[in-house]
């Protein structure tokens, strides 16, 4: 069945058919093929694993971003970063990758910190004289620390499947995304210096940037606010989501005065749509994992890394090359449902700690959204720019080389997340 299911999937892929309905085509056909599954069970188990009370975390959040940076407030925090650093090497640069990291602190999606934070920051590092290329690369590779700074959709994912602690896997991520963060700047410092980039050039004001500051307080207080939240239990995922949207929506009417009935209506109808396509696939993934765990696909992988792998690191090293290979070809969410159930009794053989395979997946497979051939926030980004993809490609290097090492130090340092 197991080969059944992976064959009809890949055809499915190879036609160009959407990650879901590729999923859903899968389990149909080792449905259809096989007297031991009943079909209303397989519709059981996708009703059943959206029937979630921390799901409900996902559309609050993804409405949290599109109302921050949807309207006067992202162009604020843009604008104070751009005041503070700007001026220094790669600065332009350095300025995409911290809003990134902020913007990760409200939204938890990589694709929605490409779209919002390259629309704004892309035109403005152009009239520069900034490489299009370049920036392209920085904002794809930028936008991936959203998923590693809490709020986190695909952690939420990976609790859901594994029962981890969504607020565990929260804390834990936010060393690695804010390491992520400061490699980042560094690249575009030292490209920036080797290769002399364009940068603003007007000096430091100071009086200018505590008005800027106090004016884009609000985008930088609730990031914090969110961890604390979290760090001290104060509130569960779910009711910081709801906190963070009400948070946002104040903000927005009362202190910048731009949210009006058709931009709340635009940003509830985006988040809804973003929200049915994520449990779209976490429906078709749940049938999918159902019927792997059905066929014991799970524990022959586990025997057979017993069988031929002598360490522990051989078995995290085989598991990093299959996170890797499967974000290059699949949507990170399908991804993170998929692989999980395969590699929880893997990292249970081998003593690995739950929190420290979702952080380990998750730098996994948020590499792959800059890498091609589907590259989502690589293909946004390259949009943006309107550059070729392969000129984006051929100035991701130094990026890969700063992720690669944040990915080792997840992998084998358990120290490096914060429990």
């Amino acid at each position: 069945m197991t080969a059944l299911i992976l064959a009809s999937f890949l055809g499915a892929a190879v036609l160009a058919i959407p990650i879901a309905h590729a999923l859903l085509v899968a389990a149909m056909a080792a449905a259809a093929t096989s007297d031991r599954v009943p079909l209303d069970l397989i519709v059981q188990q996708m009703v059943a694993q959206v029937q979630s009370f921390p799901l409900i975390a996902i559309p609050f959040f993804m409405l949290t971003g599109t109302l921050m940076m949807g309207g006067k407030l992202g162009e604020a925090l843009i604008g104070v970063l751009s005041t503070l650093i700007g001026r220094f090497h790669g600065g332009p640069g350095q300025v995409g990758v911290l809003s990134s990291t902020i913007f990760g602190g409200v939204s938890g999606s990589a694709v929605a910190d490409a779209s919002a934070i390259g629309s704004l920051l892309i035109p403005w590092q152009k009239r520069l004289g900034y490489p299009p290329a370049f920036s392209a690369a920085t904002l794809a590779a930028a936008a991936t620390i959203d998923i590693l700074i809490p709020p986190s959709i695909p952690m939420i994912l990976f609790a859901l499947v594994s029962n981890t602690s969504i607020a565990a896997l929260f804390v834990a991520g936010l060393l690695p995304g804010l390491l992520m963060c400061g490699l980042f700047m560094f690249v575009c410092w030292w490209v920036g210096r080797r290769r002399n980039f364009p940068r603003e050039t007007r000096k430091l004001d100071w009086a200018v940037f505590r008005k800027q500051l106090a004016y884009a307080s609000p985008a930088l207080m609730l990031p914090a606010l969110i961890v604390i939240f979290l760090r001290f239990g104060m509130a569960t995922p779910t009711e910081v989501a709801v906190l963070s949207t009400l948070f946002a929506g104040l903000v927005s009417a009362l202190i910048y005065r731009d949210l009006g009935l058709r931009r709340l209506h635009a940003a509830i109808v985006e988040a809804g749509l973003a929200t049915g396509v994520v449990l779209l696939v976490i429906m078709a993934s749940a049938a999918i994992g159902w019927l792997l765990t059905f066929d014991r696909m799970p524990d022959g992988v586990v025997a057979w890394a017993q069988a031929h792998l002598s360490s522990g690191w051989t078995v995290i090293l085989m598991m990093n090359l299959l996170m890797l290979l499967c974000g290059m070809f699949i949507d990170l969410p399908a991804a993170v449902l998929l692989l999980t159930p395969v590699f929880v009794p893997l990292a249970n053989a081998i003593g690995m700690d739950l929190t420290q395979l979702g952080i380990m997946m998750t730098v996994n497979l948020a590499i792959g959204l800059y890498t091609p051939p589907v590259g989502t926030t690589l293909f946004i980004t390259s949009a943006l720019a309107k550059v070729k993809v392969g000129e984006t490609v051929r100035e991701l290097g130094p990026f890969y080389l700063a992720a690669f090492f944040v990915l080792l130090l997840v992998s084998y340092v358990p120290a490096s997340i914060i429990k």
